[in-house]
């Protein structure tokens, strides 16, 4: 007898638990079933109707059970009023490929992974030829936005890319503009020799300006800022003047007459009529050097310039030919004039610490003026004004930039703020080479620009040294500004507009060939890369 027909009671209590574990779920129904069964041809009508039910009941894998709780979900959501994007794709790929039919499983799966290797342009494609209208119209919606979608990236990145090529442009203008070491050396050699000798002169073998103090190294050269060359030199030779009562000369509060109090001071021999006339002594000092010079045959004098404060003398070291400023100014060690109050604006850029250590210092007085020198101002000729001067503040500034003690220093970041300067810099001098009228701007307006735009972006990483390109562009635009409102204000003395003397017209114009550049990839500055 098989073990089929033997009797339920004659089999063991394993073999039980087994044949039941091992049995389809159709054989556990009952016992007519599975006698049912002996027939093949209903076996088979069975199988086919109850296709599902008829795998063994093994334990499925935790894959299986999803895969199959997938189709199912697939399924139900075909009977839904929308389809999924995913069920649409896979299904009109499936059909566009002709594949046979197979297992419900296996196609979820297959759709699963089906997407992938399709463009959407082949996907739309069979879509619009298997799907209806109203699903078609969903679809291409979707794709729609996933292209728009891919786009925005794109559009996100290519700011990037553009930036990255405008720093190398701009890094290899910064390469080219780097002075020579040997060029350096060899220049300031020459330079600190002549003020040396010219400072033991002037103690030894004047009697107007022997009290004259250490020269202080001023300008571009010694900001580490000087491009292309080390062509110009600028030293400022301080005489002490502790009493000294100032007057502001005009209202911008950048001029002033000057008066000493009783006192030995030597240059007390110029004042007249309460007033220090800066005319006077420049022109006492211009003989001063002139005499001097003469043992120095390597140096050239240049004619004097008017309303300029500075003895220019020229030399030639090399290929070279170096500008060297000399300048006599008056070293006033007292509180700084009313007109500053509301300048040097670096609390929130260098700390308020910082602010207070350099208003400690003194300031200084060149004899410097504007427009004709004859002009009145309260019994004083322009001519005999004085104008104040910052330029060793604005040195260590520069030098010593950075909102974090390490920035540029060895162990700390980078930044790009000189690199921007330096670039503003070059520009201006190529602008000015390519159109004489843009030639009453100077490098101060540059300067004055990049300080403002400092206490403005305060922090260095808004100066990251790979963001060379935003950081250029955002300090051109702040530049362009100034210019077409036709106001640059000094950097200590907010009073002094830097830009009144120069027309509206002339600033505008300016300003649109510096837009110009920007906008158009800065040619200016390729044609010298090539």
């Amino acid at each position: 007898m098989s073990g089929r027909e033997r009797p339920l009671d004659a089999r063991s209590p394993g073999s039980r638990a087994k044949e039941i574990k091992h049995a389809s779920p159709v054989q556990c129904t009952g016992f007519k079933e599975e006698k049912q069964k002996k027939k093949r041809t209903k076996t088979q009508e069975l199988q086919k109707s109850n296709h599902a039910e008829e795998k063994p009941a093994v334990q499925k894998t935790p894959k299986e059970k999803a895969t199959k709780h997938l189709t199912k979900e697939s399924n139900e959501e075909q009977h839904m009023p929308t389809e999924s994007t995913k069920a649409k794709t896979c299904s009109s790929t499936a059909r566009s490929q002709k594949r046979p039919p197979r297992n419900p499983v296996k196609t979820q799966l297959e759709l699963e992974t089906a997407i992938t290797p399709e463009t959407p342009k082949e996907l739309k494609a069979s879509q619009a030829n298997t799907e209806p209208k109203a699903s078609g119209k969903a679809e291409f919606q979707t794709e729609e936005t996933n292209d728009e979608e891919c786009a925005d990236e794109t559009m996100q990145k290519m700011p990037k890319a553009k930036a990255d090529v405008d720093n190398s442009v701009l890094k290899s203008i910064l390469g080219n503009l780097k002075i020579k070491v040997k060029d350096r050396s060899d220049s300031s050699k020459v330079v600190n020799t002549f003020i040396k000798n010219l400072v033991k002169y002037l103690k030894k073998d004047t009697i107007c300006f022997s009290e004259v103090e250490e020269p202080l190294c001023t300008g571009s050269y010694y900001e580490n800022l000087k491009i292309l060359h080390p062509d110009e030199f600028d030293i400022m030779l301080p005489m002490p003047v502790e009493r000294v009562n100032i007057e502001p000369f005009g209202t911008n509060g950048a001029f002033y007459s000057v008066a000493l109090k009783r006192g030995k001071n030597p240059l007390m021999r110029f004042q007249k009529d309460d007033i220090l006339p800066a005319s006077e002594i420049l022109k006492e000092f211009r003989e001063s050097v002139k005499k001097f010079a003469k043992g120095f045959a390597e140096w050239t004098m240049t004619p004097k310039r008017k309303g300029c404060p500075a003895v220019t003398l020229t030399c030639q070291v090399d290929s070279v030919t170096i500008s060297l400023d000399v300048v006599l100014c008056l070293s006033v060690k007292s509180s700084w004039p009313s007109f500053t109050n509301n300048g040097l604006k670096i609390e929130k850029w260098l700390g308020t610490k910082v602010k207070q250590e350099h208003k400690r210092k003194p300031y200084y007085l060149v004899p410097k003026y504007e427009g004709r020198g004859n002009v009145e101002n309260d019994g004083v000729h322009a001519k005999d004004a004085w104008r104040v001067s910052f330029s060793h503040i604005e040195k260590d500034i520069i030098k010593k930039h950075g909102s974090q003690k390490t920035c540029c220093e060895k162990g700390g970041a980078n930044c790009c703020r000189k690199g921007c300067l330096k670039l503003l810099k070059y520009l201006l001098h190529l602008l000015k080479e390519s159109n004489s009228t843009f030639d009453k701007f100077c490098s101060y307006h540059a300067k004055t620009t990049f300080l403002h735009a400092c206490c403005f972006k305060t922090k260095d990483t808004d100066w990251g040294e790979s963001d060379l390109s935003q950081c250029f562009n955002r300090l051109l635009q702040d530049f362009e500004k100034h210019l077409r409102c036709g106001e640059l204000f000094n950097f200590f003395i907010p009073s002094q507009d830097l830009l009144s003397g120069i027309g509206k017209k002339l600033c505008t114009q300016l300003a649109d060939a510096i837009k110009e550049q920007r906008e158009n990839g800065f040619p200016i500055f390729k044609e010298r890369v090539r």
